[in-house]
């Protein structure tokens, strides 16, 4: 009898742990499964399986580029807001930006985007969005916040994933009209403003920690451009400000990844040293106008084998549909995801969408395009306010998606469905 009784609260206990474990299991699994992981090579998505990232750049929306606009003279944020200021004053100018914020990227788009076939997204943003500083007509420092949240739960409504890009950070990583700084990376000399781009990213991991649309961190984009006799240098800090940045982001959000780019726009990876000082990291490169040969990525794929972590083709594009299409076959086939850049372009099939030009447009591209380093050349070019002003708020009406253009090829050539 005593036997039988320790035999049955044997099998009790064994039986209690066995469900526990169980439970505990079912739990770890659920929990490990909600964001994305890295096993290897792959980048693991939610369910568990292989994610291969197939999607489009929301570029110029949070971060203004000259071309996107067909200027030549005004190549970033900060030199196409001062010509509009120029041309219409600081008031009109403010409400363009606030109405380019507000409509450039909706819902529509974003429907859109998904129902091509896409499954994920990369948003380019300036530090300024998280910042006190004048930028786009606001000085709000959860600007950035007000803006992603929304397009982040558009994405989630329609089961797209989220990468968040500092296109822009403090001092410019850059030094070129990319980052919309002054003409150098001055992030990698001034300790300002590696404190203060580390902590917007530790802002950014602390609101989104537990947000399961987004897939991860694109700590700087492109940075250190080719043209500076001491680039080496320079190079050599890239590695140390990005772990400054995880160091920061790894205090409230230990579930996102983190992307690093290489130095001369994210194509030097030899900047590494120290391939794995994260659990949840992956690298990120870029490339344009090049051939679509195996041997045009080979070099990728070499770093890739040698630090054994995914890498993903963060930006590509701007080429005719042949081209995208060959670049976006070389991709799949060697396993490297990829957005392609940009979503909307004025005038233009290269993007998802195309923006109808505006009436009387060649007003602001001829003014810009010219020469104005004098307030007497200025007097003297500057166009009509009120034309000026209609064409602008003709660009705010073109550039919403119902009145935008689907380029059905350039669609079809990432293999999506326009």
């Amino acid at each position: 009898m005593k036997n039988y009784f320790f035999t049955k609260v044997y099998i009790f206990a064994i039986s209690f742990l066995l469900v526990q474990n169980l439970l505990f299991a079912e739990k770890k699994s659920s929990n490990s499964t909600k964001f994305f992981n890295i096993d290897n090579q792959n980048l693991i998505g939610p369910s568990g399986n292989h994610f291969e990232i197939k999607g489009i750049n929301l570029g110029n929306w949070l971060n203004p580029e000259g071309y996107m606009f067909l200027f030549e003279n005004a190549s970033s944020y900060r030199l196409i807001d001062q010509a509009f200021k120029e041309m219409i004053g600081t008031d009109r100018t403010n409400i363009f930006w606030h109405q380019f914020q507000d409509q450039y990227i909706t819902q529509s788009d974003i429907h859109y985007i998904r129902k091509t076939g896409m499954n994920s997204i990369r948003i380019p943003f300036h530090y300024k969005l998280f910042t006190n500083e004048d930028y786009m007509g606001y000085n709000n420092s959860n600007r950035g916040f007000e803006l992603l949240d929304r397009v982040v739960k558009w994405c989630k409504s329609e089961g797209l994933y989220v990468i968040l890009d500092m296109h822009d950070a403090p001092g410019g990583q850059t030094g070129d009209n990319i980052d919309d700084s002054y003409g150098y990376p001055w992030l990698f000399e001034n300790g300002n403003d590696q404190l203060m781009f580390c902590s917007i990213w530790g802002r950014i991991a602390k609101h989104y920690a537990n947000e399961t649309t987004i897939i991860g961190y694109d700590l700087l984009n492109e940075p250190i451009a080719p043209y500076f006799n001491n680039k080496d240098e320079i190079n050599k800090k890239l590695e140390n400000v990005y772990k400054m940045a995880v160091a920061s982001i790894r205090k409230y959000d230990k579930n996102h990844i983190v992307l690093l780019g290489g130095a001369q726009w994210d194509g030097n990876f030899a900047v590494f040293t120290d391939w794995h000082f994260d659990n949840k990291m992956m690298y990120t490169c870029h490339r344009y106008w090049c051939d679509t040969l195996q041997a045009n990525i080979q070099d990728l794929l070499d770093f890739r084998n040698k630090v054994n972590l995914p890498i993903y083709m963060g930006e590509t594009g701007e080429n005719t549909d042949n081209w995208v299409s060959s670049f976006r076959k070389l991709l799949e086939k060697n396993n490297i995801g990829w957005h392609y850049w940009p979503y909307k372009k004025l005038s233009s099939t290269r993007g998802m969408v195309s923006i109808k030009v505006p009436e009387k447009w060649n007003l602001l591209t001829e003014y810009i395009n010219k020469e104005r380093n004098g307030f007497d050349k200025i007097r003297a070019l500057r166009p009509s306010q009120s034309e000026v002003q209609k064409a602008l708020d003709q660009f705010i009406e073109n550039m919403k998606f119902k009145n935008c253009t689907p380029n059905a090829n350039y669609i079809k050539a990432l293999g999506m469905n326009p």
